[in-house]
């Protein structure tokens, strides 16, 4: 039992990024935290957590323990979720990764009504537009546009796909004009966000016609809300998901353009670890999402129902 409470503290203190709050959360007294992790080192014979009096931070034998102490402890929690009334309540604390815009647009309004139905389950939103590790940054759960994963051990469930957009603010079209064909796009300020695949080329489909053109960005950025932020200043033309600027465009505050032509596709996915039994937690937290997102869509974002 001590053995098994002396990663507990290690993992909770990895995680809170603090001995006293990892104390308060397993209800014990900050002596006893550090007892317990002292205990820990040296039995391990290594120094897992440097700290000083402002922080503490993970030492490379540390990241590495972590890794393997978290998935133990994944495991035990699956296994008394198996036995226990977790499985019909789900509880304990859910990690979900976003896309700050999905998080903003999706996963933030949806969370009420989430905790209403499940009062015990804590969900802790990372907003992040890369892709960390599962195991490493203990993530439960990810909201990702790619279809395949590295990591065979990783399950990717499709929520759907959705439209993306060209668009500008009224005041830019009215100083530099409205394209009308993909070409003329090489003579105006592009907003581009540069973690999408081949950011810099951009094909639109029109019937049996099909441009590809290149794009020397005025602005790019890894954040949606950037780009969006700066098209709404007037500073150039975008490329995003029509789920990030469909409110701005029925403002009319972002005017969307070449409508005769369609751009590639999105894949919004949802993925998590492949493991025996699937967490109640994660279960309820995915059929929970897409359920939100089919109900709270505007009309024309997905272009095919969630599954």
């Amino acid at each position: 039992m001590d053995r098994l409470l002396q990663l507990e503290v290690f993992a909770k203190t990895a995680e809170m990024g603090s001995l006293s709050k990892a104390a308060d959360a397993l209800r014990m007294s900050n002596a006893a935290a550090s007892r317990h992790l002292s205990a820990l080192e040296e039995r391990l014979a290594v120094r897992l957590i440097e700290r000083n009096t402002r922080r503490l931070w993970l030492t490379e034998a540390g990241q590495q323990f972590l890794q393997r102490c978290s998935a133990l402890l994944n495991e035990l929690a699956e296994a008394e979720d198996a036995v226990s009334d977790r499985a019909l309540s789900p509880q304990g604390m859910l990690r979900v990764t976003s896309s700050l815009s999905f998080a903003t647009i999706y996963l933030a309004p949806m969370l009420p009504a989430f905790r209403a139905m499940y009062p015990k389950l804590n969900v802790q939103i990372i907003a992040a537009n890369r892709y960390p590790d599962f195991i490493e940054a203990g993530i439960d759960v990810a909201i990702r546009t790619r279809e395949h994963e590295p990591d065979s051990g990783i399950v990717v469930r499709r929520i759907g796909q959705m439209r993306r957009v060209l668009a500008a603010a009224p005041s830019y079209l009215a100083s530099r004009g409205r394209p009308n064909l993909p070409a003329e796009l090489v003579r105006h300020d592009m907003l581009i966000y540069n973690l999408a695949n081949d950011p810099y080329s951009l094909s639109l489909r029109s019937g049996n016609a099909v441009q590809t053109i290149r794009i020397a960005p005025t602005l790019d950025s890894n954040d949606g809300q950037v780009i969006r932020g700066a098209a709404l200043a007037g500073l150039g033309i975008l490329i995003q998901p029509l789920y990030i600027v469909q409110g701005d465009i029925l403002a009319g505050k972002l005017v969307p353009i070449l409508l005769d032509w369609e751009l590639p596709l999105l894949t919004m996915n949802i993925a998590y670890q492949n493991r025996v039994r699937l967490p109640a937690k994660i279960r309820v937290f995915a059929d929970f999402l897409v359920e939100h997102i089919r109900a709270h869509s505007a009309p024309g974002i997905w272009i095919e129902a969630t599954k």
